[in-house]
Parts: structure tokens; C-alpha cells; sequence
């Protein structure tokens, strides 16, 4: 628990902290309430059923003095108003302090999901790709809403505890020993509790989202391979496998629910015992009872309030440590390495690009080892070699997304580096091979988050010879589907290129981005854009000849020369 609240922590700004102690503050005030919901019923009963009580009991006659009351009747009636009142307040305070809980859990997941997906898209690209992708969804899908809901189990616990704390030194006040054996019996079986039932809930946690990764593995293959599936056939083996996996996670589920209302009725059992066998005990050694109801009163309507708050505390406990797990995989998430979002400094590209002894490696294994050329701008230059051999790598290097593990990239004699690597980006378009379209228009598949202008719309997808075609359809709010579903191949690819060319950039990359088309296809489309990057620097990866056979310049990356 320590090292849960310790990083929990850390996951809090100081705003947070902030609010977390005026909460607590509110929390002792609900306790003082609670307190005098419990005592002040007794005392208006024993009034109202006996008004000599008004003049004999030095509190009430105290009272009775104070405010001038000319009656035992007219002081039971003002009695049984100011309690109304004071109830009415109760549960509009219960009903506030359960609003600003609530708002404060709900604003921290708003903020834990902004922060998970911040964390994400400024990931280092070499760490990006070395992560699982569904995982990353579920983060900031799921357990940073598990994450919210353990935080608000965790201020409803300390509120329960408040209450019972102040509670427990009003029994101390009525009757010591009476309350020590009760915490006595009350403690052993809360910790015999602790130690059995939640040590389990835990397990089933982590099983829980060990299954719930599972399943989201499942699904998100299915559908990404649909196509394959038809051919493939195997519906019946993958419906198999999902139906074993959801009938865990559901075994797991139907263990929870029931381990959580042991605590609850286990404890309601016990501590109504003890009271029954309390007032049995008072019966059978005094021999006026009368003289002990008050006590006996203090004890049912504390036990009222105790026991529901005890077997909240534990359900809440459960629940805590259930979502354990997703506390560890946030904090964990939100403690990746980011990229710095600091204000780059501006990079100019009049001349050239220089590759100074530049080598590379994941890992243990070297990709590319003390690669030199130089790129002038305007160039249209080729990357050739083997499968495997570093080009797209190599190109990602030229890019700023990862970065050379020896020698230097010079933009006219500037060494690229993380102060300007954010303006260097920005001169780049990139049409990688495989164009992904989110289930949208064409002009939000263009803009792709960027500051939408129509006339610079209509421009690109000219300039990428695709006007026609969506002006045929709904212009720029054509649906193109999920992946791009609705559109050709050749037509995804002119997406592509109208994307990257939004930008307006100086430099446009190919990365083996018409290799899964047909040959004239990949003819036409290479004519676009050799066409529209007459005034830019063109790098192509590719394998067909014909791709590249109008650069200027071809780069073998295999044998580390120019051609």
C-alpha cells in the first residue's frame, strides 16, 4: 500500500495535491456530521418520551435556559425542527462531498488519459516501434479509467476510516473495556480478511488484465487480417479460441463479485453477534437495564454506522488491490523517455545534405556502418541494396526520427541535432508504402490534424491527380472507410502523396511507396511525382529499376557507394 500511495503520488500535480487536502478537510467535517446524526437521535427520543429529563439533566436545563423556552413542549418541538433542519443539511453536505470525490477522480482520469497520449506521441520513434501497438490503445482506453476508479476507491477509503476514527474515540468515551473487546474480535477477523480474501482479489486482478490483454490481442488480429480469415477459413478455430479466453475473463469476473461481499456479511454477522451478546451480558449482571440503555443505544447506532463503514473500507481495500496492476502500467507508461517539446531552433536547406561517417545499430546489430554521401538540394536521389540492408533505416536517420549511433548528418554545414531537428521535419513530406487511411473524408485523411484550407486541398489532390476522381464522388467529403477500404490502391497511394504534399515540403521521401502496385500504375503515379517534386529534393527507396531510373543520383547502400 505504501508503495502504491507513493506512486500515486507522483502521478498528482501540486494542484491536485492541493485539492486533495481541502477533500480531506471536507472528509473530517462529514465525519463531525456523522458523529452528530448518530448521538443526536437518542437524545430528542429520550425528550420527547420523557420531558422531566429537560429539567433534571443539566445540559438540557442549560439549553432550556439559554433560549428562553417557557415549555417542555415548546423546547421538544424547536428540538425535533432543528433536527429536521439539520438532516436536510446532512444530506445535501453527503451529496456535495460525493460531487467534488467524484469530480476530482474524473478529472484526474481526463488528465492521466491526456498525459498517456501526450507521453505517446512524443515518443522517441525508436522506442515508438519497439512497443505494441493495442497495448498502448488499451493504456489510455482502459486502465487509465481503472486507474480514476482505484484513485476514488482510495479517497473513499481514507473518508471511511475518518468516520470510524472518530466513531471509535466516542465508544472509548462511553465505555473503555466494552470497546477494546470489541476491536479485539472485530480486528482479527478484519485481518484474517485481509490476509485470505484480498490476497485472492489481487491474484484475480492481475489475471484479469493478463486475460484482458489476450482478448484485445484476439480481436484486433481478427479484424486486421479479415480478409486473410476468408481464405484461410479458420473462424471456427479463432471463435474457439475468443470464446475460451472471454470464458476466463468471466470465471475471473464471477471470483471477484463474490469474494467482494464476504467481507460485508462475514462482518455484519460478527458485529451484531457481539451486540446481541452484549445486551445479553447486560441483562444477565445488571439487574436494572433501564440504567444501561443509553449505552447499549450508543453501541447499536455506532455498530449501525461502524459495520457498513468497515465492510466499505474492505470492499474498497479489494478494490484497490484489483486495480493494482493498473496503477504499475500507467505509472510505468507515463514514465517513458519523451522527446523534448522544446521550440526548435529554425534549419535552412539552400544547399545540401551531408552523411559524415554514419553508422547504426538496434540493439547489439549493426544496420549501417560509417555511411558517407551528400545530397544537393533539388536532387532526385535513389537508396538501393538488399532486404534488410538499412535503407528505410537510413532514410529515417536523414528524417530526425532516430538518431545515428556514430558520425553526423550536416544540413549546410549545420550538424542536425534535437535543437533543431523539430524544423528540420517540417521541410519533409513522407509517402511511406503502405498509405493508412482512417475511416474519414479525404480532407481530414489530408489534413490529418493540421489547420484545414480548402483552396490548398483542392491544390494538392490536382497536383497528386486525384481531383477528378473525388470531385466525381462528394469532393472533399468522400468516405474513404476503414484503411481506405472504399478507394484502389492507386488511388490510396494519391491520397498519400496529396498528404505529404500538404505541407508544402522542400524534401519528399518515398519509402518503397509504390512497390505493392501494378506496373503501369506505378509508372503513372511515378510520373506525378517526378512532376510535382521538379522544385523539391526527391529520395526514393525502391527495388524496380523503373522506379528510379530519372534520379540523379543512386545510392547503393550494400556496397556504400554512389552510382
Amino acid at each position: 500500500m505504501v508503495n502504491m500511495i507513493k506512486k500515486m503520488y507522483m502521478l498528482l500535480t501540486y494542484a491536485d495535491i492541493r485539492h486533495l487536502i481541502i477533500l480531506f478537510f471536507l472528509t473530517i467535517f462529514l465525519s463531525g456530521i456523522e458523529i452528530i446524526g448518530i448521538t443526536a437521535i437518542m437524545p430528542f427520543i429520550s425528550v420527547a418520551t420523557d420531558s422531566t429529563l429537560i429539567y433534571t439533566n443539566i445540559y438540557y436545563k442549560y439549553v432550556y435556559d439559554l433560549f428562553g423556552f417557557t415549555s417542555a413542549k415548546e423546547f421538544t418541538i424547536y428540538f425535533g425542527i432543528i433536527l429536521v433542519i439539520f438532516y436536510i443539511f446532512r444530506a445535501i453536505y453527503i451529496i456535495f462531498h460525493t460531487y467534488l470525490m467524484a469530480k476530482f477522480s474524473v478529472k484526474r482520469y481526463e488528465d492521466l488519459v491526456v498525459s498517456l497520449f501526450n507521453v505517446y506521441l512524443n515518443l522517441p520513434y525508436q522506442l515508438f516501434i519497439s512497443k505494441n501497438i493495442n497495448s498502448m490503445v488499451k493504456v489510455v482506453t482502459i486502465e487509465a479509467g481503472q486507474l480514476a476508479f482505484l484513485m476514488q476507491n482510495i479517497l473513499i477509503f481514507f473518508s471511511e476510516i475518518m468516520i470510524i476514527l472518530i466513531l471509535y474515540v466516542l465508544l472509548l468515551m462511553v465505555n473503555v473495556k466494552m470497546t477494546l473487546v470489541l476491536t479485539l474480535i472485530l480486528g482479527v477477523k478484519i485481518l484474517f480478511l485481509v490476509k485470505t480474501i484480498s490476497k485472492r482479489v489481487k491474484q484475480k486482478g492481475e489475471k484479469k488484465v493478463l486475460i484482458q490483454d489476450k482478448i484485445n490481442r484476439l480481436v484486433s488480429e481478427t479484424f486486421h487480417n479479415f480478409k486473410i480469415i476468408k481464405f484461410i477459413s479458420n473462424q471456427m478455430k479463432l471463435l474457439e479460441s475468443f470464446n475460451q479466453t472471454i470464458q476466463q475473463s468471466s470465471k475471473v469476473l464471477v471470483s471477484h463479485n463474490t469474494l467482494q461481499v464476504i467481507p460485508k456479511n462475514i462482518l455484519e454477522m460478527t458485529g451484531f453477534s457481539l451486540l446481541i451478546g452484549i445486551v445479553t451480558y447486560v441483562v444477565f449482571v445488571q439487574n436494572n437495564v433501564t440504567n444501561v440503555i443509553p449505552i447499549i443505544s450508543m453501541y447499536t447506532l455506532a455498530l449501525y454506522r461502524i459495520l457498513p463503514a468497515t465492510s466499505k473500507i474492505l470492499s474498497v481495500y479489494n478494490n484497490i488491490v484489483y486495480h493494482s496492476a493498473s496503477l504499475n502500467i500507467v505509472y510505468d507508461e507515463i514514465k517513458l523517455k519523451q522527446e523534448s517539446l522544446q521550440e526548435s531552433l529554425t534549419i535552412n536547406f539552400q544547399e545540401s545534405i551531408k552523411v559524415n561517417n554514419l553508422s547504426f545499430s538496434y540493439g547489439q546489430i549493426d544496420i549501417i556502418k560509417r555511411i558517407n554521401f551528400t545530397i544537393n538540394k533539388g536532387e532526385k536521389i535513389a537508396f538501393i541494396g538488399e532486404s534488410g540492408s538499412g535503407k528505410s533505416t537510413l532514410v529515417d536517420l536523414i528524417c530526425g526520427v532516430l538518431q545515428p549511433k556514430e558520425g553526423t548528418i550536416t544540413i549546410d554545414g549545420i550538424i542536425l541535432n534535437q535543437d533543431n531537428i523539430f524544423s528540420w521535419r517540417k521541410k519533409i513530406g513522407y509517402i511511406p508504402q503502405s498509405i493508412y487511411l482512417f475511416d474519414g473524408s479525404v480532407a481530414e485523411n489530408i489534413t490529418f490534424g493540421r489547420e484545414y484550407n480548402e483552396p490548398k486541398l483542392l491544390e494538392v489532390l490536382k497536383q497528386a491527380n486525384v481531383y477528378d476522381f473525388i470531385m466525381q464522388k462528394d469532393g472533399l467529403n468522400t468516405q474513404v472507410g476503414e484503411g481506405g477500404i472504399q478507394l484502389s490502391g492507386g488511388q490510396k497511394q494519391r491520397i498519400g502523396i496529396a498528404r505529404a504534399l500538404y505541407g508544402n515540403p522542400e524534401i519528399l521521401i518515398l519509402d518503397e511507396a509504390t512497390s505493392a502496385l501494378d506496373t503501369n500504375t506505378e509508372s503513372m503515379i511515378m510520373e506525378e511525382i517526378y512532376k510535382v517534386s521538379q522544385n523539391k529534393t526527391l529520395l526514393i527507396i525502391a527495388h524496380r529499376l523503373s522506379t528510379i531510373e530519372k534520379c540523379d543520383k543512386i545510392i547503393d547502400i550494400t556496397k556504400n557507394q554512389q552510382c
